[in-house]
């Protein structure tokens, strides 16, 4: 089955997210402008885009490896969601873990976004919850092995 994101640009320096090569699970978001982020420091870029998922659906903005590696820019709340329902323009939440300035150009890939599909769930209160033999251990509980 394919599926349709509508994308609303913006402006005349707007880019349609895309996919870099063939079998890609995220599409490349672009900078809609040029600004600097300083060391420790984070900012909301904006893409100059609008999206309408499908229905079902929720994007995934998550980081760019090339950029967290090379210059220690990440998506700060990754991966950040947007809901099936907005319809505002797609920004996204940079952090600078680096020593030096980064710049951010327009037109720059900045993050990727993943298209999922989303479960909805009934919630229901229970005073008992089946057992699995993990149980209630938590962080660290098996080990670093």
């Amino acid at each position: 089955m394919e599926y349709v994101l509508k994308v609303k640009l913006l402006s005349d320096s707007s880019q349609l997210p895309a996919y870099a090569h063939a079998g890609d699970a995220g599409l490349d978001l672009f900078s809609n402008v040029e600004m600097d982020i300083q060391p420790g420091e984070s900012v909301l870029v904006p893409t100059g885009i609008c999206i309408q998922l499908p229905l079902g659906t929720e994007a995934q903005v998550r980081p760019r490896s090339g950029l967290a590696l090379k210059h220690q820019i990440t998506v700060l709340n990754s991966p950040g969601t947007i809901d099936e329902g907005y319809r505002g323009e797609v920004g996204v939440i940079l952090i600078n873990h680096g020593h030096q300035a980064f710049k951010v150009e327009k037109g720059m890939k900045i993050a990727q976004m993943v298209i999922q599909p989303v479960i909805r769930v009934k919630v229901e209160a229970s005073d008992v919850l089946d057992t699995t033999v993990r149980g209630d251990r938590g962080f660290g509980s098996t080990g670093l092995q």
